[in-house]
């Protein structure tokens, strides 16, 4: 039996489905997608789903379309994720490099993403200005209240779920940076190194920044060199997919040296799409084919110009590509080939 909707604000969501189902239209894959969802939907009802399960889709589906929604203005512009402890002091050498190296990387015209707290995310933000951050906050049982340099923006969100809100951290960045910090800096830092290893987020720079002749990652890399690469528990093309410094100077320069020509990537059919801002030399290309044969299911690197789906955005869509039949097993080589063509490109 059909029950009214209670509330006005029930109301206009009923007003809402009552207007849009029946614009769903079916050659539009987004449509489709929506519809889907609509159907997932319904299908809790008749699975018999608890209340508590639905509250846990309903939460998260609200906080990445909103999400979605605040970021979408921004998708031209590159963003670097920011990850360290909320507990240093504005003066500990740790947050005077955050500051300073947002306020470099700014420069570049990059975007912050910080998690809004304080410590580290309110160094970053006071770097980079609030014009050029993006905060990313989490409730707590302990109330996180966003650092004043990113409070009452448009550009600051509030999560409920840690996974949503590291989703978010990570789609929306083009790099990520890491500074000193405790669980949390650790749990981000493993989670960027295994979907970038495992080729579940596009390849991007990781940089593991210290203060000035600080220790604390170089530490942390040498128990990753003693226990996880010397027992073989990692391989050693992993070691490309970050760096460790504490230099800021860099720092800056490894993120915007990976995108000096590499572009952007995707995955087309069988195939592996690397846009580049500009054409390569084809000698360059036949070397690649050759050097980086290990990583070829079949065939060679080729270059060509323009699209291979139909999908991709009207202004990178005449953008050079190299295309490649990639094993989607060793990302490490795949870095170590994107550095090649920063390099000699």
């Amino acid at each position: 039996m059909y029950v009214p909707p209670r509330t006005a604000r029930d109301r206009r969501r009923g007003n809402l489905v009552s207007e849009l189902l029946p614009r769903l239209d079916p050659a539009r894959r987004e449509d489709r997608l929506v519809g889907e969802m609509i159907e997932s939907s319904l299908k809790l009802l008749r699975d018999g789903t608890s209340l508590g399960d639905i509250k846990i889709l309903n939460a998260s589906l609200r906080e990445l379309r909103y999400a979605f929604k605040v970021f979408a203005p921004y998708r031209g512009v590159r963003k670097v994720s920011v990850f360290g402890s909320a507990r240093s002091s504005p003066t500990a050498p740790a947050a005077r490099a955050a500051r300073e190296f947002a306020q470099r990387i700014a420069a570049e015209g990059y975007m912050v993403i910080t998690g809004a707290g304080p410590g580290i995310m309110r160094a970053c933000q006071e770097g980079a200005g609030r014009e050029r951050s993006f905060g990313v906050n989490i409730r707590l049982p302990f109330e996180q209240e966003p650092n004043e340099f990113i409070a009452k923006d448009s550009k600051l969100l509030t999560f409920r779920y840690f996974f949503t809100r590291k989703l978010i951290f990570i789609k929306e960045a083009n790099a990520v940076v890491l500074f000193p910090g405790g669980f949390g800096t650790h749990d981000e830092a493993y989670e960027c190194l295994t979907l970038v290893q495992t080729g579940k987020t596009s390849p991007m720079p990781i940089v593991f920044l210290d203060a000035p002749r600080g220790t604390y990652w170089k530490t942390w890399k040498r128990y990753v060199e003693d226990h996880l690469l010397r027992p073989q528990l990692i391989s050693d093309e992993d070691m490309s997919l970050f760096k460790v410094t504490c230099s800021i100077d860099e720092a800056v320069d490894e993120i915007t040296r990976f995108y000096r020509l590499y572009h952007s990537s995707r995955t087309v059919g069988r195939r592996f799409v690397i846009r580049l801002n500009r054409p390569i030399a084809e000698s360059l290309v036949a070397d690649l084919s050759g050097d980086f044969a290990d990583i070829l299911v079949s065939g060679k690197i080729e270059q060509t110009a323009g699209a291979l789906s139909a999908e991709d955005e009207p202004e990178i869509r005449d953008l050079p590509r190299l295309v490649l039949h990639f094993n989607r097993t060793h990302f490490g080589r795949l870095r170590q080939l994107i550095d090649r063509v920063n390099r000699e490109g």
